[in-house]
């Protein structure tokens, strides 16, 4: 570092911070003469302390939002608090601590450091998802969900603890399926649950990924793909010695007549009457030895494919020959019809299970060259049908459309649009979350909670054991209410809201955050939104954005809304990732050794002695190698902190944390302060500009200020490099340096900008500097600077010179002149006569604005 700290950061950052205040810059203005910019963070989930990731996603939008303040918009730059889940019930049952006091607590400690962090944000605007004041709107919403018919109840699995008697989080399952509580091997139970209807949703939400060109075009890939579309066919083959019949899914028609099995789940509600008497026991058996599994563990591509016949048998309504009907772990109910058909020698998973079960393999379509009816592997591309009846010769494509025609035609298949996007399950059953607002009453059944009535509040009087159902399920004084209807004794739900609730409509809430009397006034929410930049980790790519998406089309339905999708741009930035020592001895959480505990010189395990391997990774807790922002804070201050998170690398980018670098961000403003508070001490120049009358000097020092006003704006608008903004930043304190006009009015336009253009990276540096100028308010009430068109034409370029293609020198020459007036300062400057004297020159090409090469001929 610099021998000497020019500044002192905590002093200039609570000066300007309370100034910003007073000025009320943090405030969201409400006049529409101005155009709108909605600059939105993701916000977080309140655990107490900030990390890295954080300093850096709101650093990227609070630049973003200064900006535009600065360009002239009016800029919504809210926060707020993700605050219901199951972490805070956890740290009810671990601490004794009430949910509500945990997670306030938290909220009050996060608050005052984004406050430190020196962000624009209007407070004013600030939501908490687990107060009344806004899950009253959450429980609204839900009522117009289940008004609109998109909010229903069925039977779902969930993860069960027979010791605990309770349902488990998938997060509260370990690795070996165990109770993360009571160590209970997990059972999988069906519950009746609470669903929303998004897949009424999906065509439009595929579609309108179309209409997102501000987006990564790999977060929309990610969302098309979970919605996943596809068009197949419908088949039923009927049961032997049933009535009932069962259906299947399939994109590969034209592979019917290779089906030799029928595959239930498990779970299928047709598994019990096509098992007969001699399998009932190992197929019973087999169903709660599956229940222990969870989804991932029944899918992994690695794990091998179990299954067992039901002894039943199914007919191939093509062939009418009989197939045996199995269930198997890797058939999931909740996916498709529950079913699927066999063709183990067209599908990968299909020829693994028929292969391990001694199953029949039907080839049914061969390669168009090379007919090959030897398999060695499943064959799943394309070609031509064969042993497939009158289907015989036809190639795929026109053998699935004959045979979904044919199909129709004998009423037992159709054509279909599947999609693999499941409604949305949205019941939890614990206590920290929206009480959904339904009612149970034994004579008119489920009915909505009355609007006057929201919210349904959270009781405070609750008991966390981590035993039993949920918390609310035992508070007989909450669960037992009359009927809205008919007066009835009757109960409240006890299920809560999924947290993904909570987030899918926040955006729209901050924009009239403390209006009691409705969810949101429309003329406000219209006139915000749609959000024009959304700063996000790339781990909420799916679920978080398609929730909003299909909560903001719902609401737009109701009338609520004119606008079709929620977030114009998305940024989704890279995660912060720390020097991490790693003993590859060892596996799971143990080869992670913390930092504090190695000697960086000889990086050893401090336990084994072992070697460790130094690699960067995504800063956490369990790895060890996380960084602090309150220590780097008090160190270097906010703004060095800012400009090392902005400049390291590309906002979508990760970034690899380097106290070094972080140390040369600090020597860097240091530089700026010096240089702006050397030029103040000499007194501001008053001398008016005559652009007709500068130096060579001046001229060149106004073209460096104004490249750089070019440069800077283009990248903060169009891509947010930040980190190519900083270093033209860079270029221009270093002109300024080496500059020797002070007492020119050009220096001071230098001076004047580049503290301008600072502040958006470090806010309190640049006022500080800004006042030291003379200047009254906050240079963050100034316009951003425009770049001069004249003054990035330079009087003189430097012209190369090349012999035979090779560079030779170089001369200066005026910037303004034509081809032949090039090649004439070329061919008189000592530089080329060295070469073409006394030589015949055959040829000259000149590149204008850069060089003349001369070709010789080579036969003197």
């Amino acid at each position: 570092m610099e021998s000497k700290t020019l500044y002192d950061p905590a002093a200039i950052e609570e000066k300007w911070q309370q100034l910003w205040s007073e000025l009320g810059l943090d405030k969201t203005p409400q006049d529409k003469n101005q155009p709108k910019f909605y600059a939105l963070s993701m916000f977080p989930y309140p655990s107490g302390s900030l990390h890295m990731g954080h300093v850096r996603n709101y650093t990227i939008t609070d630049v973003i939002a200064r900006l535009k303040r600065m360009q002239g918009y009016r800029v919504l730059h809210p926060m707020g608090w993700d605050a219901f889940g199951l972490p805070a019930e956890n740290a009810a049952i671990d601490r004794g601590v009430p949910p509500a006091k945990w997670t306030y607590q938290n909220i009050d400690q996060m608050r005052q450091q984004l406050k430190r962090l020196g962000l624009s944000l209007d407070w004013e605007a600030e939501v908490a998802t687990c107060s009344s004041d806004y899950y009253r709107w959450t429980q609204w919403i839900f009522l117009q969900f289940l008004a609109a018919g998109l909010a229903y109840q069925k039977e779902a699995a969930v993860n069960w603890d027979p010791i605990d008697q309770t349902v488990l989080a998938n997060e509260q399952v370990d690795a070996e399926g165990r109770s993360w509580r009571s160590g209970a091997i997990v059972e999988r139970k069906m519950l009746r649950q609470w669903f929303l209807k998004i897949t009424a949703y999906a065509e439009e939400l595929l579609n309108d990924l179309e209409h997102l060109p501000g987006w990564p075009e790999r977060v929309k890939i990610m969302q098309a793909n979970w919605i996943g579309k596809s068009t197949g066919a419908y088949l039923e083959f009927p049961i032997v010695g049933l009535r009932e019949k069962i259906g299947v899914y399939t994109t590969r028609p034209d592979t019917v007549y290779g089906v030799s099995y029928i595959v239930l789940a498990p779970e299928h509600p047709l598994t019990k009457m096509v098992t007969n008497a001699e399998q009932k026991a190992a197929v019973e058996a087999f169903i709660a030895e599956v229940s222990s599994q969870s989804e991932l563990e029944r899918t992994a591509e690695d794990k091998p494919k179990r299954g067992i016949p039901t002894g039943g048998k199914a007919i191939n309504p093509f062939t009418q020959q009989e197939v045996p009907i199995w269930i198997a772990d890797y058939v999931l109910y909740e996916y498709g019809t529950g079913a699927v058909m066999g063709v183990p020698a067209h599908d990968a998973r299909d020829f693994k299970f028929a292969r391990e079960q001694n199953l029949e393999i039907k080839v049914v379509i061969v390669p168009e060259i090379g007919n090959q009816e030897t398999l060695t592997k499943a064959y799943t591309e394309g070609g031509v049908l064969v042993n497939s009846g009158q289907f015989n010769g036809m190639n795929s494509a026109d053998g699935k459309k004959a045979i979904i025609e044919y199909a129709q035609e004998q009423g037992f298949g159709s054509q279909k649009v599947q999609y693999r996007l499941r409604d949305w399950l949205i019941s939890r059953q614990r206590y920290w979350g929206a009480p959904i607002p339904v009612i149970h009453c034994p004579e008119c059944g489920m009915v909505p909670v009355p609007e006057a009535d929201l919210p349904v509040e959270l009781p405070e009087e609750v008991e966390f054991t981590g035993r039993g159902g949920s918390p609310l399920a035992q508070l007989e004084s909450w669960l037992n209410v009359p009927c809205p209807n008919c007066g009835t004794p009757a109960k409240r739900e006890t299920d809560t809201m999924d947290t993904f609730i909570d987030s899918s409509w926040y955006f729209l809430r901050y924009t009239d955050a403390k209006n009691a009397q409705q969810i949101f006034d429309s003329s406000r929410v219209n006139d915000w939104m749609p959000v024009d930049q959304y700063v996000g980790g790339i781990e909420h790519a799916i679920l978080h954005l398609l929730y909003s998406r299909f909560f903001t089309k719902v609401l737009r339905d109701r009338g609520l809304l004119n606008f079709d999708e929620p977030f114009q741009r998305l940024l989704t930035q890279g995660m912060v990732q720390g020097l991490t020592y790693m003993n590859p001895n060892k596996s799971g959480k143990d080869k992670w050794v913390p930092s504090h505990l190695v000697d960086a010189n000889h990086p050893v395990d401090p336990q084994t002695r072992e070697p460790l391997q130094r690699v960067y990774a995504t800063m956490s807790k369990s790895k060890g190698n996380g960084v602090a922002p309150e220590d780097v804070i008090s160190k270097y201050g906010v703004d060095t902190a800012r400009m090392f998170i902005l400049f390291k690398a590309p906002p979508e980018k990760d970034l690899e944390w380097d106290e070094a670098d972080v140390e040369g961000q600090f020597r860097f403003l240091n530089r700026v302060w010096r240089l702006v508070n050397d030029y103040a001490n000499m007194g501001v120049c008053g001398k008016k500009v005559d652009l007709e009358k500068l130096t060579k000097e001046e001229k060149d020092l106004r073209r460096t200020t104004h490249l750089a006003i070019k440069a800077i704006t283009e990248d903060v608008e169009d891509e947010y490099q930040f980190n190519t903004a900083i270093s033209e930043l860079m270029k221009l304190s270093n002109a300024l340096t080496d500059g020797k006009c002070h007492n020119s009015p050009i220096y001071a336009e230098g001076i004047k900008n580049l503290v301008i253009m600072l502040a958006p990276f470090a806010p309190h540096i640049a006022d500080e500097l800004w006042s030291s100028l003379g200047n009254k308010g906050s240079v963050h009430q100034q316009g951003w600077p425009s770049f001069d068109p004249a003054a990035l034409i330079a009087d003189e370029i430097t012209l190369v010179i090349q012999i035979m293609g090779k560079t030779r020198g170089a001369i200066q020459v005026p910037s303004q002149i034509d081809k032949m007036a090039l090649e004439k300062y070329a061919r008189e400057s000592e530089v080329a006569k060295r070469y073409i004297e006394g030589k015949e020159v055959k040829k000259v090409i000149v590149v204008p604005g850069k060089l003349v090469n001369f070709v010789l001929d080579q036969k003197e």
